[in-house]
């Protein structure tokens, strides 16, 4: 099947009981056995639940691969693959990291023993001086949360395999329709579904995607055990969501461009980033790796203190000034007391993460008022 057609039917098949085309909710917490051990495959909902595994299947669909997983918020499942670790273990990552992921590497799992090495991943030949007998996953976000990076996953993924290391996407910002990580040679995509996968800011959701049935083994005894799984009301609105993730997409891709090429132009913009940019620094890995650049867009206001940002970020009548990002509303946000404000400050601005930095979430509202507004809360 093609992306489209996966989106809308993977995973999915109508009700045997009465035909439903649309996947019922199963709102039930446990489920009737003929005798002990002998079930129809379900026997407590936060192990299984048929709403939830048609989500699942669909989702690992969309990013070519044979395994899926949800669970209730993408920390849940950053969480989950963490545990993977044993104290003494060390991780790889790119020091330009959404502040919930920062968070609980240094703030969790750090004092579990676990060693993270924060590093400019823009060159991928750098890990190799950081890995030891030690090193046991490479965890990468592309592009990054908010600076807009792009890491080549194949050169990574070549790195990690050399070094029998498992490899983490994050792919949460380009979405499984603009980059599908498992064909680059990701061990596993992780996802918070809340963003562009639902798409509509009702619901909070995250996924692991992979292939190796080890690993989904491994994965799904702690996703069970632990219990960070979503609800059946949740996942099917993400199913729901999912039908028009290759439509919202496009016209995110589309939107966010004209929204760029405006920004960019503008006088009180001293800085953009965006990868559809050829002066991106990155501008040609995205090209090679992504089908289109996407929604997400950070700028920096010129001439700025933190009150200016402030008044601006509080001006728009169209953008939302809010958390998350992925939904079919246009959002503002300000990342150094928002989504990164546990990130201290000196570490935050070493890579741009400065006071004056604004993350937009282009939604797929009419252009023309999408520009008009920014125009407005910039004048």
């Amino acid at each position: 099947m093609k992306f489209g057609t996966k989106a809308i039917h993977a995973g999915q098949h109508p009700d045997p009981t009465t035909g439903a085309v649309m996947t019922p909710i199963y709102q039930t917490s446990t489920y009737a056995q003929a005798a002990p051990g002998d079930n129809k495959g379900y026997e407590y909902s936060r192990g299984t639940n048929p709403t939830r595994k048609a989500l699942e299947d669909c989702l690992a669909a969309l990013e070519n691969a044979k395994y899926g997983l949800a669970f209730s918020s993408g920390m849940g499942a950053t969480d989950a693959v963490m545990k993977l670790l044993s104290p003494g273990d060390e991780v790889i990552t790119g020091n330009d990291l959404y502040g919930g992921s920062y968070r609980i590497f240094t703030k969790i799992f750090a004092g579990y023993g676990i060693t993270f090495h924060f590093l400019d991943l823009s060159d991928p030949t750098i890990i190799e001086e950081y890995v030891n007998k030690n090193t046991k996953l490479v965890w990468i976000e592309t592009p990054t949360n908010p600076t807009m990076q792009v890491v080549d996953i194949e050169a990574i993924a070549a790195i990690t395999k050399k070094h029998e290391l498992t490899l983490v996407v994050d792919n949460t910002f380009a979405s499984p329709y603009l980059q599908n990580p498992m064909d680059l040679g990701a061990d596993i995509v992780m996802h918070s579904v809340t963003k562009y996968i639902g798409g509509h800011s009702d619901l909070v959701m995250g996924a692991l995607m992979m292939n190796d049935e080890d690993l989904y083994k491994r994965l799904w005894f702690i996703y069970n055990a632990c219990g960070a799984t979503p609800g059946p009301m949740d996942s099917f609105l993400a199913l729901r969501g999912i039908k028009t993730l290759h439509l919202r997409m496009k016209a995110h891709c589309e939107n966010g461009r004209a929204v760029a090429e405006f920004l960019k132009l503008h006088p009180k913009v001293e800085k953009i980033y965006w990868p559809g940019f050829t002066d991106h620094p990155n501008h040609e890995v995205a090209k090679k790796q992504m089908r289109d650049f996407g929604g997400m867009i950070s700028i920096v206001l010129k001439d700025a203190g933190l009150d200016e940002t402030f008044r601006i970020a509080s001006n728009f009548n169209v953008f939302t000034l809010a958390e998350s990002l992925g939904g079919v509303e246009s959002l503002i946000n300000h990342p150094a007391t928002m989504t990164h404000g546990s990130i201290p400050k000196e570490v935050r601005e070493k890579v741009g993460v400065v006071d004056n930095l604004l993350r937009i979430s282009v939604g797929v509202e009419d252009i023309e008022d999408l520009l008009e507004d920014l125009k407005n809360a910039l004048s």
